[in-house]
This record gives C-alpha cells, sequence and structure tokens, in this order.
C-alpha cells in the first residue's frame, strides 16, 4: 500500500498541475501525509532546473503552513485527532520522547527534526501543539527549517544536475543530518562563545 501511494505521487510531478500537487503534499505531509514532498521535488527540479528556486519556496511556503495546522492538531484536537495520527505510524514511544524534550529544548529538536527526512514532520508540529510551544517561535522556525531543508535538496540539484540526483534519493537522510549536526554545533559554539565573553 506504501509503495503504490509513493508511486501515484511520484507520478504527480509530470502532471500538468505538478506545481499544485506538490504544494498540497508539502502542506498534508506536515500534519498527517506518509509522503514526503522530495518525492515530487527531486523530479520537478531535474525536469527543469531554472524553477529550482520556485519549487522549493513552494515546499517550504506549504510546509509552513500545513505545520501550523498540524500544531493546532496538537494544540486543540490531540485527544482526538493527534492520538489518531501518533498511533496510525505507531509513534507512541517517539512522542513521548518527543514531547519531554520540548519541554527542555524546543528549538533545537526543530532544528535537528525539522531537516531530517527520516523522522516524521508531523510529530513535530503535532507535538509543538501539545507542548504549547510559543506560535511565533513555532513559525520562525519552522520556515527556517523547512527553507534550509528544501532549499539545500534543489540547490544540490540546481548545481550538480543528474549526478547528485541519485546520491540525494538513497542518502537525502545523511546529508540533511550533516547539515543540522553543523547547524546545531554553530548554536552551542555561539551560546558557549557569549557565556564565557
Amino acid at each position: 500500500m506504501f509503495r503504490r501511494l509513493y508511486d501515484k505521487i511520484m507520478a504527480l510531478a509530470q502532471h500538468r498541475h505538478a506545481a499544485g500537487w506538490l504544494a498540497l503534499v508539502s502542506f498534508v505531509e506536515s500534519s498527517f501525509f506518509p509522503i514526503p514532498p522530495d518525492v515530487m521535488l527531486i523530479p520537478m527540479v531535474m525536469a527543469d532546473r531554472k524553477k529550482a528556486w520556485f519549487y522549493a519556496g513552494l515546499c517550504t511556503l506549504a510546509s509552513v503552513i500545513g505545520g501550523c495546522f498540524g500544531y493546532a492538531i496538537g494544540y486543540f484536537l490531540y485527544e482526538t485527532v493527534g492520538v489518531w495520527i501518533v498511533s496510525l505510524y505507531h509513534l507512541e514511544h517517539e512522542f513521548d520522547v518527543a514531547r519531554q524534550a520540548f519541554i527542555d529544548n524546543a528549538i533545537q529538536i526543530m532544528v535537528i527534526k525539522g531537516l531530517i527526512p527520516i523522522i516524521p514532520y508531523k510529530l513535530i508540529t503535532i507535538t509543538a501543539g501539545v507542548a504549547k510551544m510559543d506560535i511565533l517561535l513555532f513559525t520562525v522556525t519552522s520556515i527556517i527549517v523547512r527553507a534550509m531543508r528544501f532549499y539545500l535538496v534543489a540547490a544540490l540539484l540546481w548545481k550538480f544536475g543528474a549526478p547528485v540526483r541519485d546520491f540525494i534519493e538513497k542518502r537525502l537522510g545523511l546529508v540533511t543530518t550533516l547539515f543540522a549536526v553543523g547547524l546545531v554545533g554553530g548554536f552551542i559554539l555561539v551560546k558557549v562563545l557569549l557565556s564565557n565573553g
């Protein structure tokens, strides 16, 4: 079932309204849908590299709006809709860990988990709502994190084209994990330097 859904989403990248479908997939993936928008973003950028930045921006905008929808599910509807989504993906344990992590370090959690595609972003958005993270902080962090994620993919494809496509499709988790680790490491370094200064 998951493979059929994946193939259908990938086929939408060839649709004449592909940009609209890309926006829709980016929106729903941030709150409940299992397939990440990269499945469409990669072939769409490869088909027209001049539109790489447009597609990355579209993914970012729709994903952030979808993330706010996920936040609302966690904030207002966790006991009904939220619990159902978390159990649907068997993320009960991950949710408990994420909720405690949000209480301790919301921004770092969003940066790391928002960039790494193997961690469902819907888990982050719903958890942020349940933890009642400041909505403005959530939105700003979502914009930064999702833009970095999608613009990184678009930039690599724009610059290197086909040779990097297979690498990104197979190693997207590794690419964004290294990027996230470097980014968080930079935050920690700045924090240490400021506290010692």
